[in-house]
């Protein structure tokens, strides 16, 4: 069925900070599987904009109390407005386009340099181009992420008193002014944690098939339910695994950390220590995961839009496929 090979093929591939929706399937070049997988992540992510508004509050802000997500949300709106909930949108979607254009064009361009006309790749090879990709994603595309990161917690009513507001005009002032104040090194301010979570696929991909053979045994046929039901608690599993490494991801590109030898191309392992031991003394072992709900609502929503959407997509191609075969009889 071809709602399974794409969730298979999406459970792979998908690499990425925080960026759903990548597709690679067949020999899908010419810029159908980027189209797709571009408005998917651009419709999840706008739907679920004020999950990801909560995430990233609790986890940079440490004196904000945890509360469910739903009375955060709502304190937000009450506090700062509606529209608050949604700010910073067009920054992330930009990086979000551009970090789905780069990914994709690397990983086919590997694809044919890897796998050439030796037809379909295997899951290990995929895996590894994915790593390769992922990486080179990172590397360019950082200093948008930092960018859209201190954009959208620009004017927040912080309850930790250490962090000051910022006062960019845009996207391009905000570069301006990083860039003029704290140099450019700062723009790769959490490439570190970034480059390990590319691992995270491989993490859901373990998770996945564990499950995936469990459910199979005896030779029993497999859902799509299931399969999408499987996935969402393999990507649940990994992102609760790798979330504390997301949070100190999400401080250091916001950049009023307190710690010593800040900034820098890839970070630094320093830095990252010295922030996880400092939450959890100040917070406990807890205080590493505030934000979670937020995170694990938006992930399974996520999943659960995505997986709608290529259902019908997958409808809508039977459909005329057998429209055109009806045509060439």
């Amino acid at each position: 069925m071809i709602t399974k090979q794409l969730i298979n093929v999406d459970l792979r591939l998908e690499i990425s900070v925080l960026i759903p929706g990548r597709i690679h399937q067949g020999n899908d070049s010419n810029g159908q599987g980027l189209g797709r997988g571009q408005k998917g992540s651009m419709t999840a992510m706008s739907v679920f904009f004020p999950l990801d508004t909560a995430r990233i509050r609790l986890q940079v802000d440490e004196n904000r109390k945890s509360k469910s997500t739903a009375i955060l949300l709502a304190e937000i709106a009450k506090e700062e407005g509606l529209l608050s909930l949604y700010r910073g949108w067009f920054p992330v979607i930009s990086s979000l386009c551009c970090s789905n254009f780069v990914y994709f064009y690397t990983f086919n361009t590997l694809k044919k340099v890897m796998v050439g006309n030796q037809g379909r790749s295997r899951p290990g090879k995929d895996l590894l181009m994915g790593f390769i990709s992922g990486s080179v994603n990172v590397l360019l595309t950082t200093p948008m992420w930092v960018v859209n990161t201190r954009l959208k917690l620009q004017g927040a009513k912080f309850r930790n008193e250490d962090l000051q507001q910022t006062h960019y005009r845009g996207i391009f002032d905000a570069f301006s002014q990083i860039i003029a104040r704290e140099g450019v090194g700062t723009l790769w301010n959490g490439t570190l944690p970034s480059l390990v979570l590319v691992f995270n696929p491989a993490v859901v991909f373990m998770f996945y098939e564990a499950m995936k053979r469990r459910a199979g045994r005896g030779g029993r046929k497999i859902t799509s339910a299931e399969i999408f039901l499987i996935g969402a608690v393999a990507k649940a599993i990994a992102t609760t695994a790798t979330y504390p490494l997301q949070t100190v991801q999400a401080i250091l590109r916001f950049g009023q950390h307190k710690a010593e030898g800040k900034g820098g191309l890839l970070g630094s392992l320093r830095n990252i220590v010295y922030l996880l031991m400092d939450r959890i003394k100040r917070h406990g072992v807890l205080g590493l995961y505030k934000g979670l709900e937020a995170k694990l609502l938006q992930t399974v929503l996520t999943a659960a839009l995505m997986f709608v959407v290529y259902e019908k997509i997958t409808a809508a191609t039977f459909k005329v496929m057998g429209i055109n075969k009806k045509l060439k009889h």
